[in-house]
């Protein structure tokens, strides 16, 4: 992974809300949203929250009384993810790095992240973090993206940008979200964390989109993918933008679209 692949500033983190939020996100934040809250915990740690899908998800299903800690690395995400939550006096906001979280140990009935793991350098130190600062018995809860095939919009964008940039195509999208895909991989990192009865369930979901030029905005403009395509060619962010969504229109039409998506998601006990 690049350094580029964690940069999420500029006008990133409003195009990712916007157009990726809905696009990939709504549907799988509402599902760790109802397996996080389902056993009734009383505090709980979100690694990676990004803009906030997830904790906007969940947050209403909880307790008045719980502690609610959302962490990211990336503070205008952070930044982001507050404003849009409005008022809630059981939730702080914290930047923290996943692989050193600045917790007591055994502090948290749970500890979740909606597809974060991917863009951890050292895995097994986020996972080892996860497990120290878990009581027993808690649950750590995650998501990662399958691979890029399984989940076709992202492809349809990816081998797009490669007939624009055919020396050197783009490989953000099959680098980094889809890169972390081998579930035999994941279950071996979290048992050697301390984690046991590690369940993985596959899970296909529909994207779904108003027309073709929303993905092609929502991973174009709303991912580290621009800073990918700005660095080869300043000033043709919108045309590789477009092209994507031609792609797209021809693929699956030029109105409301949709197609698969697919992840993986893991609840390993600590």
């Amino acid at each position: 992974m690049s350094d580029s692949d964690k940069v999420f500033a500029g006008s990133i983190p409003e195009n990712y809300d916007r157009f990726l939020v809905p696009l990939i996100f709504e549907g799988f934040a509402a599902d760790i949203a109802g397996r996080a809250a389902s056993s009734s915990p009383r505090a709980v740690l979100e690694t990676a929250a990004g803009s906030g899908v997830v904790t906007r998800a969940l947050a209403p299903r909880l307790s008045p009384d719980v502690r609610y800690v959302a962490t990211d690395l990336n503070q205008p995400m952070l930044d982001y993810a507050a404003a849009r939550q409005g008022a809630d006096a059981r939730i702080s906001w914290r930047k923290a790095d996943a692989q050193a979280l600045p917790f007591e140990a055994a502090a948290f009935d749970i500890v979740c992240c909606q597809f974060g793991a991917m863009f951890f350098p050292d895995r097994p130190s986020a996972y080892r973090q996860a497990r120290r600062v878990l009581r027993s018995g808690g649950r750590f809860l995650f998501n990662v993206w399958d691979r890029i095939e399984e989940n076709v919009f992202a492809n349809d964008v990816t081998n797009a940008l490669a007939e624009v940039y055919p020396s050197d195509p783009p490989r953000f999208l099959a680098r980094t979200p889809h890169g972390y895909h081998d579930t035999a991989l994941i279950r071996t990192e979290l048992e050697k964390a301390g984690f046991s009865n590690v369940t993985i369930e596959t899970k296909a979901m529909q994207s779904r989109a108003p027309s073709p030029r929303h993905p092609a905005i929502a991973y174009c403009q709303g991912t580290p993918l621009r800073n990918e395509i700005e660095a080869r060619e300043v000033g043709k962010l919108d045309a590789a933008t477009d092209y994507a969504a031609s792609v797209i229109a021809t693929r699956h039409g030029s109105g409301e679209v949709s197609a698969k998506i697919q992840a993986h998601v893991i609840t390993a006990v600590a």
